[in-house]
């Protein structure tokens, strides 16, 4: 079972990108989301710098979601950067592989909320088998925990959900290489 976010990370995207999302719902008959995005006219209209290579590595990476998708666009993003990445489904079981084997990741990123085990719990477990191993917590709406509280627990980075790629490949270098 999910946490019902799914709407809210989607209504972050679209609005990243400038867009709208409207609702219809009549009860009985169902509801309609519409997304409005803005129109792009042509490439050679949009004049861009170029972009700078993203930062990659190839550590290894303990990734916690439990949404399915998430964890697959996070498994997806992670192998194209170059990590060597693990995914599970929950805290718990994130905690369960961690203690058996707490030598082989360098980082661990995690989502805060989560049933049966928040993200902020997990770090706080996480940190007290490994002080040294950083951890990036993420999440898609948040009212639990601030970037000062993580911090003060530990935590080495704290990323809001829409993840793109590049802030993703920035914040996991600066994690790894503050030592």
């Amino acid at each position: 079972m999910g946490t019902g976010l799914g709407l809210a990370i989607v209504q972050g995207i679209v609005e990243t990108y400038g867009g709208k999302i409207s609702v219809y719902s009549q009860p009985g008959k169902g509801t309609t989301f519409h997304v409005f995005l803005p129109r792009i006219y042509s490439k050679s209209a949009v004049k861009t710098a170029p972009e700078e290579a993203l930062p990659m590595g190839n550590e290894r990476i303990l990734f916690v979601d439990d949404e399915p998708a998430l964890r697959n666009i996070g498994q997806q993003m992670l192998d194209h950067l170059g990590y060597k990445t693990v995914t599970k489904a929950s805290g718990v079981e994130a905690l369960e592989t961690f203690r058996a084997q707490s030598d082989q990741f360098d980082l661990v990123i995690t989502d805060l909320t989560m049933p049966h085990m928040t993200g902020d719990i997990l770090a706080k477990q996480v940190l007290s088998i490994r002080s040294d191993i950083p951890v990036i917590l993420c999440t898609g709406y948040n009212d639990m925990i601030t970037e000062e509280t993580a911090r003060a627990m530990g935590i080495r980075a704290f990323v809001m959900k829409p993840i793109m790629m590049r802030d993703l490949a920035e914040t996991i270098r600066k994690a790894l290489d503050k030592k």
